[in-house]
């Protein structure tokens, strides 16, 4: 087999590297191989976000124009092939070339944003990726003479979620969301998009690596993808490398052979029919959740809880599913809300609940020459009564405990329909069919909910590890089943996410 080189635009300028295996990551090229030490490295696991870097691809707007997509990812536990063909920005990356400092380096500095310096270089990848996803498209077109926009694109709010994947032990965080807010006050910054893009065809008229007999195959279409599953069974499948990487980190494992789905165009795709969205199998977990979002406002803090941000760039939703772990969010939600998995091959394809995926502890039902493609989920119904609880240590960026996630319907006092997916209380993510029965049919009164409770209780034997004791994920199971029940009859403030900080403040 041979090794393709790895090929990626950075400065402007193409760069071309060999000799790179399958199973290397972006930080160890950043660092070890172009010997940019900005790029810090913490955790390893995606965690910190000191290694945060920036990618940008060709996208097609709404409009049909082409745009660059900017994304900050961790490039701790990104396989370096999977970046083939895109734009790179590195913290060395941003100042020009006569010293004058980005906005978003200007802004952290007349913050006071920065301490020990280690956080520092992820912080400004994550506030430069803010820059150009939220103000650089309110400059005007020459940025040398257009002032910002007079309304700041970036609220509080927003710097909260966006910086949500990267830790500091010294500051504090306030002077850092200070600078978020602060860059669109400073004198602007544009990339030269127009350049840019037209570097990144040329890349991709080069020809992309990664051929079908490469250690890291990365093939653009669907049926090439298939093709190439069914002749390398073997290969380790990525779909956006933030399980796999953690298994290279911290696992210290190489692989032979990896196959990559993400750039199948086909799989990239969300689409829309009547009944149902279909999500590609490598439609990142941030534009997935934005279309359930869009469907089901109340999902947005649960989806923002979800990792950080860097974490949601890279992953994908057919990644999360597909790797099953009992403690991903995804699949308790998308199991309360009746979604369904199709897999393909080159023999054919088939569509089954997704519940029905799991046979055991990250085990499932998939042939080896088989892929997760596309997930199926139903449109809201009439009278959905939809919550998704998530039980962590930490509130933000931090695995669950325990997940939840219960819709209902009710009609005349009654429950007509009744969905629940849990997650942390079994070997597999579990959709709690015993609770369902109790619920089906039933009036909706406290004695229901109180019953529910108590199934909930008693349909699942969780372990004990260190995130939870077996104990506690039953008990807590249930609360959430009195939760639900409290919140629809109208009580607030016994959730976190209604908590304001302003408030609590006074």
């Amino acid at each position: 087999m041979t090794t393709s080189p790895l090929r990626f635009i950075r400065r402007g300028e193409p760069v071309s590297l060999g000799n790179v295996p399958p199973e290397r990551t972006l930080l160890e090229v950043l660092r070890e191989d172009l010997a940019c030490t900005g790029t810090k490295e913490g955790c390893g696991e995606g965690d910190c976000g000191a290694c945060t870097v920036v990618l940008g691809e060709a996208h097609c707007g709404d409009d049909g124009r082409e745009r660059i997509k900017y994304r900050a990812i961790n490039s701790c536990i990104r396989l370096a092939h999977s970046v083939d063909g895109m734009a790179l920005w590195t913290v060395e990356d941003l100042a020009e070339d006569d010293g004058t400092l980005h906005p978003a380096q200007e802004a952290l500095v007349q913050c006071h944003g920065s301490q020990c310096g280690f956080c520092t270089p992820g912080f400004v990848m994550s506030l430069f990726g803010m820059y150009q996803n939220h103000v650089a498209p309110t400059l005007g077109a020459s940025c040398a003479s257009a002032p910002p926009a007079p309304a700041n694109p970036i609220s509080r709010e927003l710097a909260q979620e966006e910086l949500s994947g990267n830790l500091c032990r010294c500051t504090g965080y306030r002077p850092i969301l200070d600078a978020a807010q602060q860059m669109a006050l400073l004198p602007p910054a544009r990339v030269d998009e127009t350049d840019l893009l037209s570097k990144l065809k040329q890349l991709k008229t080069a020809g992309r690596g990664h051929p079908a007999d490469s250690t890291y195959i990365s093939p653009p279409t669907l049926a090439a993808l298939l093709a190439a599953r069914a002749a390398h069974p073997g290969a380790q499948l990525v779909a956006g490398c933030t399980d796999v990487g953690l298994w290279v980190t911290k696992m210290h494992k190489q692989f032979g052979q990896v196959l990559d789905v993400t750039q199948a165009r086909e799989l990239r795709r969300i689409e829309r029919y009547p009944h149902h969205i279909a999500i590609g199998a490598a439609v990142t977990l941030t534009d997935a959740f934005a279309t359930l979002v869009a469907d089901r406002p109340q999902l947005k803090t649960f989806t923002n809880r979800f990792a950080g941000l860097p974490v949601r760039n890279s992953g994908t939703l057919g990644g999360n599913v597909a790797n099953g772990s009992p403690i991903g969010d995804s699949m308790p939600l998308l199991i309360a809300l009746g979604a369904n998995v199709v897999l393909m091959s080159v023999r054919g394809h088939r569509e089954l609940p997704l519940e029905q995926l799991y046979t055991g502890y990250r085990q499932n039902v998939m042939a080896p020459d088989e892929v997760l493609a596309w997930i199926k989920v139903p449109l809201p119904v009439k009278g959905e009564q939809l919550k998704a609880y998530k039980i962590s240590k930490r509130y933000d960026d931090d695995i669950s405990a325990v997940c939840l996630v219960v819709s209902l319907t009710v009609e005349h006092g009654k429950v007509t329909r009744a969905s629940l997916g849990a997650g942390g209380v079994s070997a597999t993510p579990v959709r709690a069919v015993k609770t369902e029965a109790v619920l089906r049919g039933a009036p909706w009164t406290l004695a229901t909910a109180q019953a529910a409770t108590a199934a909930l209780r008693a349909e699942f034997q969780p372990i004990s590890d260190m995130r939870a004791s077996a104990a506690y994920r039953s008990e807590v199971l249930g609360n959430l089943m009195q939760r639900f029940w409290l919140e629809n009859q109208g009580l607030q403030q016994i959730n976190l996410e209604r908590f304001a900080l302003e408030e609590s403040a006074s």
